[in-house]
């Protein structure tokens, strides 16, 4: 499980920053989970809320994860889109009644060639300290 040594070093990076600005505690942490991160979400969380505990400055710290929609260049048209995450049962309805269940399409095309743009970022955005 990656996500524990990466909530690690973020927690690494926090606890520097909150020396570096003489700040007794640490509030809450925003961080920026690209969807094609490789990155599971839940467990960056639990990692995070783990290893917080061991230390005091964090202890009540809340852990805040921006987690914006995949975005795609269409291989067909170009055109440049935000789809929205599908979820299992949107993906089962969608086979019921187009037949496919997996592709998402262009919104200007209909085309299934789509080209993921950037999305791999894991960004600590903003901490509010005290």
């Amino acid at each position: 499980m990656h996500e524990m040594s990466l909530a690690q070093g973020m927690i690494a990076q926090v606890l520097a920053l909150a020396q570096q600005h003489q700040a007794e505690r640490v509030t809450s942490i925003t961080v920026l989970l690209g969807p094609f991160s490789g990155v599971v979400a839940e467990s960056f969380a639990f990692g995070f809320e783990t290893l917080k505990k061991e230390e005091p400055s964090l202890a009540e710290t809340i852990l805040l994860l921006e987690r914006p929609n995949p975005c795609y260049r269409c291989l067909e048209c170009g055109a440049e889109t935000s789809l929205p995450k599908a979820s299992p049962l949107q993906h089962a309805l969608r086979a019921q009644v187009e037949g496919d269940s997996t592709a998402e399409r262009c919104p200007g095309c209909a085309s299934t060639l789509l080209s993921p743009l950037g999305g791999t970022e894991l960004i600590l955005q903003q901490i509010r300290m005290e």
